[in-house]
């Protein structure tokens, strides 16, 4: 009986060399429009799928393998009487092995210059027929969908036969690629034709596996499009904990000024920092808590030169992440050897979801991306503010965003001074921070202080007045917000409602 491969793909890397290796196996070639002529320029024997069928490709090409001839031929099951008896009565031929990814939906759709009508245009329909159909019949069809798998499948195919086992790896691989591209074409077809959602669909392409998760005894993995923000170019392998670390740090940095640094502990701002130069915003940065700051994750928003390197390794960093480095600066820091050096590929911090797992299912968020706008400032005390006390309290607000909640946030000439977070008091987040402050010798007199929420009660309004600050920066919305303000406005203190709260759990 003759042996028949089909092959249908987009990304013709390697098709050639497979088409070849099937060919001297004996298997009889069937292929689609360019993918056939590429094998047939190769002096492959190839027989175009229209030719086979009887029926020509039309529509454009939008109809080609849709046919009983070609679908029978993967589906029928080999060892059942009728079906074998069906074929014959039908002139169907058994295909054994399909060969077939889909068109670029994936990478199309995420392009701002292409149109509506093309993105559609690249939905395949053929293609993931085909895949599921061999899948499903994987007892007797070897279904291909991606070139890496080619060479383990031509080793085992010049040993001897396919194995069951290897089919059904095959068949899971295959169906997990067609719930990839379904699933980017429903959450697109959702945004873009305003659909409510009724589904969270989660379906990332592994990255690699980690070493191990946030503990040793936990396992971890990284998924989805991780490298396009960020490209390792120096250092040990990034554990979870450091990415997640790493992502913090940049994410607050991306939302400060020109030449800012941000220095991250355990999620939290160990430092932060804004100035005329790298090498100065890191030394300011370091100095609101040298001590949390070993270890730490160092992020800037500038260009590293060989100065601040020269600096930065003076102590143990985890990690140190940049838009660029000089050669000179990558030379003195690669000097460390198994500290990562990392360089930030985008310059915007990006929206999408954020998602956790809770008993059940998942919970998931839009993730928080909201800026202050000068329009929704408001000025609710007596005394207002100077210019410099607005950009500080700007600066202030950025960095309170990015602390776990509870967060009191002290900062003094564009400089974290004393951060105090994730406590369940937020008068306690207060009193931490500023004996953090005090611990490494900073003055809280005349420094401003932001809040990710509202204060509950005049105390914590009373607790930043007593250290000094003349100026206060919180969301405003508590019922007793009236207390708040009296007491602000009784030790001549500034004070902006934002309009916004910026909880970090």
């Amino acid at each position: 009986m003759k042996k028949f491969a089909l092959i249908s793909v987009s990304d013709k890397t390697g098709v050639v060399e497979l088409a070849k290796k099937l060919a001297e196996k004996g298997y009889e070639i069937l292929a689609t429009g360019n993918t056939g002529k590429m094998i047939a320029e190769s002096g492959i024997k190839c027989l175009e799928v229209s030719e086979y069928t009887s029926f020509p490709e039309i529509f454009s090409g939008r109809v080609k393998t849709l046919q009983p001839t070609i679908f029978g031929g993967i589906l029928m099951r080999r060892d059942e009487e009728n079906d074998r008896k069906q074929a014959e009565e039908n002139n169907v031929n058994p295909i054994d092995v399909v060969v077939v990814n889909l068109y670029p939906f994936p990478e199309v759709v995420k392009r701002e210059d292409i149109d509506l009508q093309t993105k559609i245009e690249n939905i395949d329909i053929g293609g993931p027929s085909l895949i599921r159909a061999a899948a499903k019949n994987y007892k007797y069809v070897s279904v291909l969908t991606n070139p890496t798998q080619y060479e383990s499948f031509i080793t085992e195919l010049e040993n001897g036969e396919v194995t069951l086992e290897t089919r059904e790896l095959l068949a899971g691989a295959a169906f997990a690629h067609t719930s990839f591209y379904d699933t980017l074409i429903a959450n697109y077809f959702e945004e873009q034709f305003k659909q409510p959602k009724t589904d969270i669909r989660i379906n990332l392409k592994l990255q690699n596996e980690l070493r191990y998760g946030e503990n040793p005894h936990q396992k971890a993995f990284l998924a989805g499009d991780f490298y396009d923000y960020y490209e390792i170019l120096h250092g040990k392998e990034l554990s979870y904990n450091n990415i997640i670390d790493l992502d913090a740090a940049v994410n607050l940095v991306l939302e400060l000024d020109p030449n800012s640094c941000s220095i991250i502990k355990h999620t939290n701002p160990a430092g932060a920092a804004t100035r005329d130069n790298v090498y100065d915003a890191y030394l300011e940065a370091l100095s609101c808590d040298p001590v949390s700051s070993f270890g730490g994750i160092v992020a800037f928003n500038e260009p590293v030169d060989v100065k601040t390197a020269e600096k930065l390794n003076d102590i143990f960093l985890e990690i140190i992440a940049a838009p660029e480095y000089s050669d000179e600066a990558l030379e003195v820091l690669k000097k460390k050897k198994n500290r990562r050096l990392v360089k930030i590929l985008k310059s915007e911090v990006e929206g999408g979801y954020q998602v956790k797992s809770v008993s059940g299912g998942l919970i998931a968020q839009d993730k928080d991306i909201s800026k202050l706008n000068d329009e929704n400032l408001r000025l609710v005390t007596s005394r207002n503010y100077t210019e410099d006390e607005l950009a500080e309290l700007k600066f202030a607000w950025v960095v309170c965003k990015h602390t776990k909640s509870n967060a009191i946030v002290y900062t003094k000439n564009r400089k974290a001074i004393g951060v105090g977070a994730g406590q369940m008091s937020r008068i306690d987040s207060a009193k931490i921070a500023a004996s953090k402050a005090a611990e490494h010798g900073h003055d809280i007199n005349g420094a401003v202080a932001a809040s990710d929420a509202f204060f509950p009660f005049a105390d914590g309004l009373e607790e930043l007045a007593s250290k000094g600050v003349t100026a206060v920066i919180q969301p405003g919305g508590s019922v007793r917000d009236d207390e708040v303000i009296e007491a602000a406005n009784n030790h001549n203190l500034a004070m902006l409602f934002t309009g916004i709260r910026n909880f970090k759990h």
